[in-house]
């Protein structure tokens, strides 16, 4: 019986953290001083998606993913099942089946690139481009904030990270948290967590970020410039718009076809008016759905050991310098403009 109480005692995560003390009281352990330090980022990310209401939706699940991740004794995710070094490793699902936890179930979602083409489809429901399609023109200014894609790339590049990982890196720039998702999950599956947390912390940081920079950019009477429609954009118009730009795109970019492609479908269930139902459907229950997945999904990834490295300092300081650069590049082709 007493035998018993001990092996159930030694599986126990309270056990894991006891022992994890008294090996860095005894000798210095970093992996204790990491766990503890991704305790503290947890607690702050909390914070800040329930007192400061920064980005809540996507910040509190990916900080509570974090949370799993770094329990003792868990072991909800396996990232050997998912990432490797070797140029010939591919996913085996029959081994995930059989071997693997609650998470790495989840996981596939955003390893396959399921959750960022639905949380597009749930984006595309809720977006109006009717003022796009009345002038199109008003497309060069998000060409021209593509320009902070480009300078964290290179600075990534010049930081020593691989092409592969600066593009990852790069697309932080975007201010788009599913492109960032996928983009990253599938050229740098090991930066993963840190190249979500710095998008998402700077998406929901924009408030404090854009600001400083617009007012340094612009004249007053630039700012009061307000944005109208040229004209009266028929219906005909808005559903030819997103069949007509998933073919194009498609043809153009395949790879760009599923974001792309669900982006317009869920825009043609809002603008067709037929299927109201699937519309709400889309900006309401799916999409909250799976953001609960994909922000846990992707929380998960960062454990301590991975993510409390110097990479990480350097990806959120790229992902910083991709966002205000990318609020430069658009102001200034609005007043070349």
């Amino acid at each position: 019986m007493l035998e018993n109480l001990m092996n159930l005692w030694e599986t126990t995560g309270i056990y894991k953290m006891l022992y994890s003390i008294s090996d860095s009281v005894s000798s210095f352990n970093p992996e204790f001083y990491k766990t503890i330090i991704m305790y503290l980022i947890v607690g702050i990310l909390i914070y800040f998606a329930i007192a400061k209401e920064y980005e809540p939706l996507l910040l509190l699940p990916i900080a509570f993913g974090m949370l799993l991740a770094n329990l003792p004794g868990c072991e909800l995710f396996h990232k050997e099942l998912f990432i490797s070094n070797d140029p010939n490793f591919h996913i085996d699902i029959a081994n995930i089946v059989a071997n693997g936890g609650l998470m790495d179930f989840l996981y596939l979602g955003v390893k396959l690139g399921i959750y960022p083409s639905l949380i597009f489809l749930a984006v595309g429901a809720m977006t109006d481009f009717t003022p796009l399609i009345a002038n199109p023109k008003t497309l060069i200014l998000g060409a021209g904030a593509q320009f902070g894609i480009y300078v964290a790339f290179l600075g990534a590049l010049c930081l020593g990270f691989s092409p592969m990982q600066a593009a990852a890196i790069g697309i932080i720039g975007g201010a788009d948290g599913p492109t960032a998702i996928l983009v990253g999950k599938m050229l740098a599956p090991e930066l993963l967590g840190a190249i979500a947390v710095a998008a998402y912390s700077y998406m929901a940081l924009i408030p404090i970020i854009q600001p400083p920079i617009m007012k340094l950019c612009t004249t007053k009477k630039e700012r009061s410039i307000k944005m109208e429609n040229l004209r009266t954009v028929s219906k005909t118009e808005k559903i030819i718009f997103p069949i007509a730009v998933t073919a194009v795109v498609s043809l153009i970019l395949p790879d760009a076809a599923p974001l792309i492609g669900f982006l317009m479908l869920g825009n043609l269930f809002t603008v067709c008016g037929v299927t109201e139902r699937l519309s709400k459907t889309a900006q309401n229950e799916l999409c909250n759905i799976v953001t609960i997945f994909l922000g846990v999904s992707v929380g998960v990834t960062a454990d301590a050991k991975s993510f409390l490295a110097f990479d990480t300092i350097k990806i959120i300081t790229l992902g910083l310098v991709a966002f205000a650069f990318a609020t430069f590049g658009g102001l200034m082709i609005g007043k070349l403009m």
